[in-house]
């Protein structure tokens, strides 16, 4: 399946935590946070505001940082993956 997000809309991938520590502790499933940082896999054209086209400040690839309770999540074909507005992306990672 294909999905080609509309206007300001992203559509992304969230890269999985960290299983461990930096100080080397193995995590429970229970204490990970939800993760913040993921990949864009596909994004609109951008929105038209007063007639005129604002584009998108992400392209697809690049790894962006999301507001923590942002998007609609959506599964493709069995992946997970959300759907956020420009908006809520808060930084691109380099």
């Amino acid at each position: 399946m294909t999905v080609k997000p509309l206007a300001d809309k992203v559509l992304i991938k969230m890269v999985e935590a960290e299983e461990t520590t930096k100080s080397g502790i193995i995590l429970a499933s229970s204490a990970k946070e939800k993760p913040q940082i993921a990949e864009v896999v596909a994004a609109g054209p951008g929105e038209v505001v007063d007639g005129v086209l604002v584009p998108m400040n992400v392209e697809v690839g690049q790894h962006i940082i999301v507001s923590k309770y942002a998007g609609t999540e959506i599964k493709v074909d069995g992946t997970d993956m959300l759907i956020v507005r420009q908006g809520d992306i808060l930084a691109i990672v380099e």
